[in-house]
């Protein structure tokens, strides 16, 4: 079975599980889905923690989930895999075009706008230079009750899927999916990372055995040791220590992830592998950021 957190969109995660030829249920299992159709629906497994918490207690059950981007993991994921079951692991990614869509009755404009949670999080920016102000409901509300709430007044932000009958898209609905695909991955429960022999994106994250001045240079020269493309890096306090460290880097092959852990291993350093991606390169990347640098004296 595959499924969903209650706060994601049922039809991307639908969509990401369809493009990729996702299943959580293995061949030959006697598992039964419990929605009627995968391409278009999947399981409602409740908040994040209960959802990772399901997919890892029960067999053939794999969680479709938004991860951000291969390369710049969503924090919220990161901590949330980390917090969860040591078996937990993210195994694939795939982008997803955006199908969100600005509707409204034949000739509104203006009013309040409706909208989830999943759709706050892909299109906020995009509506807040519009001035928009949206009004969020659970992504679990129906479009009818969506509608209601909107009034004759009112809009919605919806996927085009489950665009009301009769409404039609309002002018600055092109500009919902211009910020680029919405990266999805595939969560599942496994006692070892996948053995892969072409480039990989993994999510590593580690704790020293002790926090001092150097503690993380030197954890960091493993990596550079390995010759890893190391892309991203993040800190967050610990409950049994003063940090852990949450990087993703592009991995040649399993024996570099394999050398590298055995490294970790050999100087007590704490780790978990929360993710291995196939692939070499993830397009479009994360959004770029311009800094502006002070100026040097």
């Amino acid at each position: 079975m595959l499924g969903r957190t209650s706060r994601e969109s049922p039809a991307h995660a639908a969509l990401a599980a369809q493009g990729a030829g996702w299943s959580g249920v293995a061949p030959g299992s006697p598992v039964v889905s419990a929605v009627l159709d995968e391409s278009t629906e999947l399981l409602d497994l409740g908040t994040t923690a209960q959802a990772l918490a399901t997919v890892a207690s029960i067999d053939d059950l794999a969680a479709v989930v938004h991860v951000g981007h291969p390369e710049q993991p969503s924090p919220a994921l990161e901590q949330a895999l980390l917090a969860g079951d040591p078996t937990l692991l993210l195994t694939a990614a795939v982008p997803v075009e955006p199908q969100w869509v600005w509707v409204a009755p034949p000739g509104v404009v203006g009013g309040q706008v409706v909208v989830d949670e999943a759709g706050v999080r892909d299109c906020a920016d995009v509506l807040r230079p519009m001035g928009v102000s949206p009004r969020l409901v659970p992504t679990a509300t129906s479009v009818e009750e969506r509608a209601a709430l909107a009034g004759e007044q009112g809009s919605l932000v919806v996927e085009r899927s489950r665009v009301p009958a009769g409404w039609v898209e309002v002018p600055g609905s092109e500009r919902l999916g211009a910020g680029g695909p919405v990266w999805y991955g595939l969560l599942e429960a496994r006692r070892a990372w996948p053995r892969f022999t072409a480039p990989a994106q993994v999510w590593l994250a580690f704790g020293p055995s002790d926090d001092h001045r150097g503690s993380l240079l030197q954890t960091l020269a493993l990596l550079a040791d390995a010759g890893v493309d190391l892309q991203h890096l993040r800190s967050h306090p610990s409950a049994s220590g003063p940090h852990v460290f949450f990087t993703s880097f592009r991995c040649p092959d399993v024996a570099v992830l394999d050398a590298l852990v055995d490294e970790l291993d050999g100087r007590s350093v704490a780790h978990r592998t929360l993710a291995v991606l196939p692939g070499d390169g993830f397009e479009p990347g994360p959004d770029p950021l311009a800094p502006r640098w002070w100026p040097a004296a």
